[in-house]
């Protein structure tokens, strides 16, 4: 029996075919399938998050929020985990190591948080799973009316989405597995605001208000009927049954107690709280961070003293306190005054980033006033970042809820944390990098980009700003108020501090309104070991650059160090402290 020549090509290509397909991976290959089918993972599991990067532009569901779904994410999450351990690290490459290093650290804390059952309570004083739903339209697109018929289906999942967090939500209840009470007074007004009467007042109904010239006056009637009965059948419903459980179950049946440690698995829970947000190993000594909070409260006050003395105040430092927080000039009158002011802040910021930054975002960010629905419970200023690929721009929110808590002294540190050279600075350029998988264009660690944020406030006196010794009073207050954070977060879960106590501690320290004082305290109990990040991170930015600085002598450049600390995205502070040392070898 002869063969053809096509038949021999085809039997060679076939054999080459085996060949290729017995062929171990090498470790590169290996990690790049482990990254490549965890991000996949992602993605199908969590709809929320294939929108919010950017790679889905319609969904019509929220995902699964059961017991079941959190269990089957774990196992895949031990099952990618070992893949990724097996993988000879001396074999991969510097940028290899890091992507596995962030890999395991997300990871693992997936697995830890769902062994100690994080997932049971779900709230901070200010968000849950529920708060982000009214913001999903914004990175949705609406081009077709296939386009708004996906977005009404969506709209009618509400109430199955939120019917599985309210029975997570009774398994906490049931286990003591909750927010603590106390931070959950003003909770209601999350999901109350959505529960509208007339669905055309509902921030869901937004997209139906207008409507591309490609769809017919016919077709959009048709839609906006549709969405509008999409609102109260999905949305309203959905948001009605979440706030009759909030309100006659949870608010009731929550927690009396505050600290993590007097949840179950307590201790465990907090430890490993800290490991996730500082990245450092100092879950073991929480009283090591307490007391490095000392010791900055006490540095800072000096210094905030030497200002006092600065504006001829005559009278102690809890008077000047009282002046600052009582004295109307220090103090917007409109919300408008007060997002002109923020703005004009970022634009002289902007103006001076080419002095210190060698390579800039092309994605631009704007200011715009807290949404009214978590204005009260909510930080004075937030950023809040969009998908490089969006028609949305990143965004500097600035809360214009009760003006008399938002001092105008604090504002340049404020948007200097939030905008520029802060969060905007990072989160857009860690997005243009190239090379980086798609998961570490959305992870964020705390401690990096917190501690960055921080340190930004501090760059600004070399930025030139802080003239007037109000506002450098107000940068310390900022300062003060992140080291009193070390001293409350672990005052609160593992020494037994009482909300008071926290609320007198920070008012005492800072010029901080008592009204953030509160929504503060409220949320360092509701988050633990979050509020750690910050401080730890700046000290830590800090080192490197003095380290920087003392080892490159003439050579080192300022442009050249922001650059690297922006170069690789967030980072872990190990891996940072790695890139840093390995610059100023190749520098030196």
């Amino acid at each position: 029996m002869s063969f053809s020549i096509r038949q021999c090509a085809g039997l060679s290509l076939a054999f080459i075919c085996l060949h290729l397909s017995l062929r171990a991976q090498t470790p590169s290959e290996q990690l790049r399938q482990v990254i490549d089918s965890t991000w996949a993972f992602e993605l199908r599991e969590h709809p929320l998050t294939a929108v919010f990067a950017g790679k889905k532009t319609q969904i019509e569901s929220l995902g699964s929020y059961t017991e079941a779904a959190m269990a089957r994410q774990t196992a895949f999450y031990r099952n990618q985990l070992a893949k990724l351990n097996a993988i000879p690290s001396a074999a991969l490459s510097g940028p290899e190591r890091v992507n596995a290093e962030l890999l395991r650290y997300t990871m693992e804390d997936d697995i830890e948080q769902y062994n100690l059952k994080g997932y049971l309570n779900p709230f901070t004083s200010d968000s849950g799973p529920h708060t982000s739903l009214p913001f999903i339209s914004n990175y949705l697109t609406f081009r077709t009316a296939a386009d708004y018929e996906s977005y009404i289906k969506l709209l009618y999942t509400f109430p199955a989405y939120l019917s599985d967090v309210v029975t997570l939500l009774r398994e906490g209840l049931r286990t003591g597995m909750t927010a603590p009470k106390i931070t959950l007074k003003g909770y209601e007004i999350t999901y109350r605001n959505h529960i509208v009467t007339d669905p055309t007042r509902s921030v869901f109904y937004g997209p139906f208000l207008h409507f591309p010239a490609s769809i017919s006056p016919e077709e959009q009637a048709r839609l906006q009927q549709a969405g509008q009965k999409a609102v109260m059948d999905g949305v309203v419903k959905g948001y009605t049954m979440f706030g009759a459980f909030m309100d006659t179950a949870y608010l009731p049946g929550a927690r009396t107690t505050l600290a993590a440690n007097a949840l179950p698995n307590g201790t465990a829970f907090y430890q490993q709280r800290i490991r996730y947000y500082t990245t450092l190993d100092l879950s073991a000594d929480a009283d090591a961070i307490h007391q490095l909070g000392l010791q900055e409260v006490a540095r800072i006050q000096a210094e905030m003293q030497a200002l006092i003395t600065q504006t001829g105040f005559k009278g102690s430092f809890q008077e000047f306190l009282k002046f600052l927080r009582t004295d109307p000039q220090f103090y917007a009158k409109t919300p408008v005054q007060l997002l002109k002011e923020a703005s004009y802040i970022a634009k002289q910021a902007d103006d001076k980033l080419p002095a210190f930054f060698g390579k800039l975002p092309r994605q631009p960010y704007g200011v715009a006033p807290v949404p009214d629905a978590l204005a009260p419970k909510y930080t004075s200023g937030r950023y809040v970042g969009a998908p490089i690929s969006s028609k949305t721009p990143g965004y500097y929110w600035v809360n214009t809820y009760n003006l008399a808590s938002r001092p105008l002294y604090t504002l340049e540190a404020l948007t200097l944390h939030e905008a520029v050279p802060g969060h905007h600075l990072q989160s857009a350029l860690s997005q243009e990098l190239t090379g980086l998988p798609d998961f570490r264009k959305r992870l964020y660690v705390d401690s990096f980009g917190e501690g960055w944020g921080l340190y930004c406030e501090w760059l600004g006196k070399e930025m030139g700003f802080y003239k007037d010794p109000y506002s450098d009073f107000g940068r310390l207050t900022f300062e003060m108020w992140r080291a009193c954070r070390l001293v409350v977060d672990t005052g609160i879960h593992t020494k037994g501090w009482t909300r008071q106590q926290v609320i007198d501690y920070l008012s005492s320290h800072t010029a901080l309104s008592i009204h953030d004082c509160t929504t503060e305290t409220d949320r360092y109990i509701s988050w633990p070991g979050q509020a750690l990040a910050y401080k730890i991170g700046e000290l830590k930015i800090k080192e490197l650059r003095q380290k920087a600085q003392k080892a490159l002598g003439d050579k080192f450049d300022v442009r050249v160090f922001h650059d690297l600390i922006l170069s690789q995205g967030t980072v872990t502070m190990p891996i940072l402290e790695r890139i840093v040392d390995e610059y100023i070898k190749a520098a030196r």
